[in-house]
């Protein structure tokens, strides 16, 4: 069963494009049909991670200038070359594995077009929103893909909306900050809450979580097995370690106040965070912690896919 997977934040600055490509990189290298579209269309920043630039944006296709094979480019290329056997999945079926991405035009024109819709007629947006749904079916369609996964715009705006409101899975990604977890919260219960009750599953994923770049201490090392225990107990998804109780205890708040489970909890990684180009760790570095972070959030993904009736 295919299935349609949406990063989103409150904010900017969370982290979810490097955590959205490499969870489309490393898809494709275990195996699945992968599109990857950047919908991030205030500030698309994808195409920084594969070094390449389309003929044709979607942007053309949602204004009805190209067909969905013009936008979508195959780097199915860019993820064999980091091939070196270290995979643990079965080698036949990565070798099937296929990645594409649909990158927006960052030009301010064409911002500025898709915000307002391209025109002055009062059902653009709506024949723009149609042009994005006919996208997702011809993918899953003409595609085969096993997932679509989308990098949309942080906040509440009109096509970070709309990504939402495809998508089978939330993935809402913060940081661990008074900002993030008030504006998450308010997010979760005002926007999310309206999806879930369509069928669609939301998650947390926290990012950036102190710990990695951060001497250990007896005050910040609180028994971390235990806790361990004590979240695995409440959310057998995920393999996640919280090394700070305050930590713990804001976590805890979040799950009750959004009713939303923590999937994933990503520590702070400095050659990540200040590297000065984006790239694709998971598939450069797959030993690096980073790189099995996502895996782990991979094998939650598809436990939920198994799991949707």
């Amino acid at each position: 069963m295919a299935s349609c997977v949406v990063f989103h934040s409150y904010k900017g600055g969370t982290g979810k494009t490097t955590i959205s490509a490499n969870f489309a990189a490393l898809l494709a290298k275990k195996g699945y049909r992968v599109s990857l579209l950047d919908l991030d269309v205030y500030a698309p920043s994808l195409q920084a991670y594969f070094g390449t630039e389309p003929k044709k944006w979607i942007n053309d296709f949602l204004f009805g200038n190209a067909d969905v094979d013009d936008i979508m480019m195959d780097v199915t290329n860019l993820v064999q070359r980091f091939d070196n056997g270290d995979d643990k999945t079965n080698n036949s079926k990565a070798h099937h594995g296929k990645l594409w991405i649909g990158l927006c035009n960052a030009k301010k024109e064409e911002i500025y077009k898709l915000e307002s819709g391209g025109g002055k007629q009062d059902n653009s947006k709506i024949n723009l929103l149609r042009k994005f749904i006919l996208l997702r079916e011809q993918l899953l369609s003409s595609y085969d893909t096993d997932y679509i996964v989308i990098d949309t715009s942080p906040g509440i705006r009109y096509w970070s909306i709309n990504s939402l409101a495809v998508a089978d899975t939330l993935f809402l990604t913060l940081k661990m900050g008074d900002l993030d977890i008030d504006g998450t919260r308010k997010m979760a219960e005002e926007i999310y809450s309206s999806f879930t009750k369509f069928g669609a599953k939301s998650y947390l994923i926290l990012n950036k979580v102190a710990g990695y770049c951060v001497p250990h201490t007896s005050d910040t090392m609180r028994s971390i097995d235990n806790i361990h225990s004590s979240v695995s107990r409440q959310n057998n998804k995920s393999n996640i370690l919280f090394e700070q109780q305050d930590e713990y205890d804001v976590v805890t708040m979040l799950s009750d106040k959004t009713r939303m489970e923590v999937i994933s909890a990503i520590p702070c990684y400095c050659d990540i965070q200040f590297s000065r180009k984006e790239f694709l760790t998971s598939l450069q570095h797959p030993e690096h912690p980073f790189a099995k972070q996502i895996s782990c959030l991979i094998e939650s993904a598809n436990r939920m896919k198994t799991t949707v009736k």
